[in-house]
């Protein structure tokens, strides 16, 4: 903790010929000697993680973890040496900054960093803030004669393992300029992928006549009827075709994204109802690991009374959700070849969307959170639907698919997680749901609120090993994915889990866990046996301390 109420920033001192910047702390007594307070010392320097090179004029952070208002900054010496004086004990946050480099935290991984912790027999002097040098991905998307696309779409995605789920999702994106050049930063190191959709600036589109299929008029030129489909950097239109660009720390990577064109397909629907809010269909592509809307043409037309006629859509596999006449509801949703110009999808079926109403309770009567929502998860625990909980207690989810969906709870006062469920006078095995196809599903789920927080020391040997990620893994980690939590040990190998649901557990430490699909059940097992398993009882609220250290176990 902080010796004194304010923070007090020592001047630029001389040092070696070189300027120091040094911040320092004043101890306050708390019934220990006055030598036991606001002695000790944070210091170290920052270097490149790529090439350990020193960090001359990068700006660090020391921040209390208690309270993080109560911070100091210096600035590196040219030497690349920072240091913080007069410090009691506690625990506290070290951030980096400098141009050209990604901001982090001590050892940080994901969300998570190592704390340093004062006091006696804890070394905090010769530390090693790292700091990643930003990358780049540059390039131009290229049409068919190797000339820039100018206004093109350029999106950018990356392999994330957050949540221990390796995903590929989209971080970034943006338009090129008048001559096909695009540049994305500042990137970490990485996997990623690049995707470009544009339309042909030469593109011409005329409907054509429902009752001749593929006829076309005279003008204009059939060859102008084309369009480019949404191209991957490594020349594939599917996602699960594209090439991977590793990203190193510091890279630019320099591409190229080359546009062919293909024929524009034109489709038609018969529309029972016009003049009273008739809805296109939706069309969809799968790009990884999420849906999303297809790359039109951009042109629609009515070519009869009673047809609609798209254009402009390349030919391949979409996922398409087909609306009601005269309703914001969709009604189906499937999956569709279009090869041929001219379909008329009229008689196409899918399969009926369902929909779902949740009632929501406390297990103990209580009310009900504010501002509180419900999100659906697929199987990959991906949130494929939201609502918020109503004043009543209701949460509504329309045109959902047939399959198995968990409930995951979000608040911003606490942790919640939903401990059992009930469908008509039946209580329901497990904490998800199955939707079968058209059906309407009435559940009502009760919520258990995080009120305990599990506290302990990792080592490794028989000593203190920080960096390590701790995961505490509920009894059935398959079935109940948010009650799952995770810290990494501070400097001297202490962690807390907070916002535990009641539940019996597992607190295991493993090594250089981030960035692998831990919270998979076939690899979770071998580490939950080595484990230290508690139960978390109804009442328990507050601090639980474990009474034996969680020793490291290899990855």
């Amino acid at each position: 903790m902080w010796g004194v109420r304010g923070i007090r920033a020592l001047g630029i001192l001389a040092a070696a010929g070189a300027l120091l910047c040094a911040a320092s702390f004043a101890g306050q007594s708390n019934g220990t000697s006055g030598k036991a307070s606001g002695r000790y010392r944070v210091a170290g320097e920052v270097v490149s993680a790529k090439t350990g090179d020193l960090l001359a004029r990068a700006r660090v952070t020391l921040a209390s973890v208690k309270n993080p208002r109560e911070a100091a900054s210096v600035i590196t010496d040219e030497s690349g040496r920072f240091e913080f004086t007069g410090l009691g004990t506690g625990k506290y946050s070290l951030s980096g900054a400098r141009r050209g480099y990604i901001p982090a935290t001590y050892e940080q991984h994901e969300q998570y960093s190592v704390a340093i912790v004062t006091g006696d027999g804890l070394e905090t002097e010769n530390l090693k803030l790292k700091l990643l040098p930003m990358a780049a991905i540059t390039g131009r998307v290229l049409d068919e004669y190797g000339e820039g696309v100018r206004e093109a779409q350029v999106r950018v995605y990356r392999e994330s393992h957050r949540g221990g789920t390796t995903r590929v999702e989209m971080v970034t994106g943006g338009g090129t300029d008048d001559q096909g050049a695009f540049e994305f930063t500042p990137l970490g190191p990485g996997k990623y992928y690049v995707s470009a959709s544009a339309s042909p600036w030469y593109a011409m589109r005329s409907p054509i006549s429902p009752a001749s299929g593929a006829g076309y008029p005279s003008n204009p030129d059939r060859s102008l009827d084309v369009m480019y489909p949404t191209t991957f950097f490594g020349g594939a239109t599917e996602s699960q075709d594209a090439e991977a660009l590793e990203v190193a720390a510091g890279d630019r990577t320099q591409i190229e994204i080359h546009l062919s064109p293909v024929p524009s397909l034109h489709l038609f629907f018969h529309a029972a109802d016009q003049e009273h809010g008739f809805r296109l269909p939706q069309f969809q592509t799968r790009t990884f690991d999420t849906m999303q809307p297809a790359n039109f043409g951009g042109m629609q037309s009515w070519s009869l009374p009673g047809v609609v006629e798209i254009a402009g859509i390349a030919p391949g596999r979409y996922s398409v959700r087909m609306p009601e006449n005269g309703s914001e509801d969709v009604s189906q949703e499937g999956q569709v070849e279009l090869t041929q110009n001219g379909q008329d999808l009229s008689d196409w079926k899918g399969e009926p969307l369902g929909s779902v109403k949740l009632t929501v309770k406390m297990v103990k009567d209580e009310l009900l959170p504010k501002q509180l929502g419900v999100g659906l998860q697929d199987e990959q625990n991906r949130t494929v639907a939201y609502s918020q909980v109503e004043a009543t207690g209701e949460a509504k989810f329309q045109s959902l698919a047939a399959g198995k969906y968990g409930i995951r709870v979000f608040s911003q006062e606490r942790a919640y997680s939903v401990t059992k469920m009930s469908s008509g006078d039946a209580q329901a095995a497990g904490t998800s749901l199955n939707l079968k196809a058209g059906e309407t599903q009435e559940c009502t789920v009760w919520l258990a609120p995080g009120k305990t927080s599990i506290e302990g020391f990792v080592k490794r040997g028989g000593k203190a090993a920080s960096g390590v990620m701790v995961v505490l893994i509920p009894k059935d980690p398959e079935g109940h994915q948010d009650l799952f939590r995770r810290d990494e040990s501070d400097l001297d190998g202490s962690f807390v889990l907070r916002g535990v649901i009641p539940g019996t557990y597992t607190v295991a430490a493993i090594e250089d866990a981030w960035g692998f699909d831990w919270s998979k059940p076939a690899l979770l097992s071998r580490y939950a046996e080595h484990g230290q398993t508690l139960t978390i009882g109804d009442l328990m609220q507050g601090v639980v301390s474990l009474p034996e250290p969680v020793e490291v176990q290899a990855r």
